[in-house]
């Protein structure tokens, strides 16, 4: 299981102008596609006055949703070559957004692809650009008898501890990489009174 994935710490701007055509974008790392379509309003708010908002997205460890949208151009020209950076950086859980502001002069297929592949570069390079785990979190309830041996297994395995209560029971919200899930299952049905939920 993959459980690793290459996307961009903040989000970035580039730009690229050709022929008085400005093209300015703008990469945001994002989970969900509510995050993109809020993204999305926002530069449309921002840049009411462009032509033309193309994007391309891709989310997922294994980059496996992905959309592209010309806004308009020529079929092909916008979101394909902002979705080919997007692949030529290795990166997924980020969006890609292009807005052209129209110079006045066409620039053809041939000059659009590499308006929009340009712009989406330059933006890349200004990037920092970062693995990130996937955890899952779980709620563990226990015994204050057997707190010793949770906490001891938690710090060995460097296992991030969200929340404590203590109540009747000690409850503990944590996040594990997915890898190390079976291992942590593993450990915990070997303890007494160890309760596991996932959240």
């Amino acid at each position: 299981m993959k459980d690793t994935y290459t996307t961009i710490a903040v989000p970035v701007k580039g730009e690229y102008k050709e022929k008085g055509s400005k093209f300015i974008a703008y990469s945001f790392p994002v989970n969900t596609e509510n995050e993109i379509k809020q993204r999305l309003a926002e530069l449309r708010k921002e840049h009411n006055k462009a032509r033309h908002h193309c994007y391309a997205y891709r989310l997922g460890a294994e980059g496996d949703r992905f959309r592209i949208n010309d806004d308009g151009e020529p079929s092909g020209t916008a979101g394909r070559p902002i979705l080919g950076q997007i692949d030529s950086f290795g990166l997924t859980n980020i969006l890609s957004v292009v807005i052209r502001y129209f110079g006045g002069t066409k620039l053809g297929t041939s000059g659009l692809k590499r308006a929009y592949k340009e712009a989406t570069k330059d933006a890349f390079l200004h990037a920092k650009i970062i693995e990130k785990i996937i955890k899952d979190q779980f709620e563990i309830s226990f015994d204050y008898s057997v707190t010793s041996d949770v906490m001891n297994y938690l710090k060995s395995e460097n296992i991030t501890i969200l929340e404590t209560i203590y109540d009747k029971k000690a409850i503990f919200k944590i996040a594990i990489r997915q890898k190390e899930i079976p291992k942590f299952i593993t450990f915990i049905k070997n303890i007494v009174g160890v309760k596991i939920i996932k959240l």
